[in-house]
């Protein structure tokens, strides 16, 4: 059976490095209540003049260098976004031309922070249908254009940022011992939208608005969902989360990854962490987290990730992918 095995990861961070110093002489908190709630040390703020599509075609091009590919062996674009440039075109078609790409297609994928598994999925599907033999996956963000700085409940939390993972499509003998994904859970449940939310569009106010969040309610939802989704992604897949190398894990704050570590039974030595150095960059931090450690060479051929991620909707999916 066909199956969709990533062939090369990148990722982009804006120059603009923002330390948990820099929020003290401008709000009540300081750098040590942040790094004690959050795991947050830093994040990075694009400038003023770049925009998600920029971030977007950065990450991109680093993944298909790492894939050894060029623009014109892509079928398709998707990428996972809140934050676009413009109401429309998508973002996708912005980075289809900044890439040079002619063909194919291109379109965005919006589960906020789920985006990027969501995004995963879609493209398993089609690789899967035989409508692409090659995906160029991003996730990219620029949360800090929705940010109430005079909310320190979340302007601290978010950052910049953008990942691209190349899926490419290989035959497998449908077995758990597979090379690529394996299995996907994807989830969502509308009653609970007013917990984290963006409070301005196009149809409300005419305005971007800014995030709202529910802290503590969204932190109880995330620990027990987040461990759910995965273990129903394994069971599909035909693994046990011992068998499971690591866990890239959304980076929100380390205090739920760490919670649903232990929940999955698996030891932090296994998790992939990026959140101290990016804070939470919505779909960008698991594109972002799984360059990162791509790049560490901490993946070795034939390992088993789990990907996981919950945002507002709330949107919540977990995949199985053997490397």
């Amino acid at each position: 059976m066909r199956r969709a095995i990533v062939r090369g990861t990148g990722h982009y961070l804006p120059e603009r490095v923002v330390e948990n110093s820099w929020f003290e002489d401008k709000l009540d908190t300081s750098d040590e209540w942040i790094r004690a709630r959050t795991g947050i040390e830093r994040r990075h703020f694009a400038a003023e003049d770049q925009r998600t599509s920029d971030l977007g075609i950065l990450a991109a091009q680093a993944a298909l260098a790492d894939a050894g590919l060029d623009a014109g062996q892509i079928d398709a674009v998707i990428v996972a976004t809140s934050t676009p440039d413009l109401t429309f075109p998508s973002v996708a078609t912005m980075v289809q031309a900044g890439l040079g790409m002619r063909r194919g297609f291109a379109y965005d994928l919006q589960a906020v922070c789920a985006g990027f598994v969501y995004a995963l999925a879609n493209a398993d599907a089609m690789i899967r249908a035989g409508l692409a033999d090659r995906v160029l996956l991003i996730g990219a963000e620029t949360f800090s254009r929705i940010m109430d700085w005079t909310d320190r409940g979340t302007c601290v939390l978010f950052g910049d940022g953008a990942g691209a993972v190349v899926l490419e499509a290989a035959e497998g003998q449908g077995t758990s011992a597979d090379r690529g994904i394996l299995a996907t859970d994807l989830n969502s449940d509308g009653q609970y939208r007013d917990l984290l939310y963006v409070d301005g569009g196009v149809a409300s106010t005419g305005t971007a608005g800014h995030l709202r969040m529910q802290g503590n309610l969204v932190f109880r939802h995330a620990v027990e969902k987040l461990a759910d989704t995965a273990h129903r992604a394994l069971d599909r897949a035909g693994l046990t989360p011992e068998q499971v190398d690591w866990l890239v894990p959304h980076q929100a704050n380390l205090r739920i990854i760490e919670a649903t570590a232990k929940r999955m039974r698996l030891p932090m030595e296994k998790v992939v962490l990026t959140v101290a150095d990016h804070g939470n960059t919505s779909a960008a931090s698991i594109p972002l987290a799984l360059s990162v450690a791509n790049a560490e060479g901490r993946f070795k051929p034939g390992d088993v990730l789990v990907a996981e991620a919950i945002g507002g909707g709330l949107a919540w999916g977990s995949v199985v992918l053997r490397w």
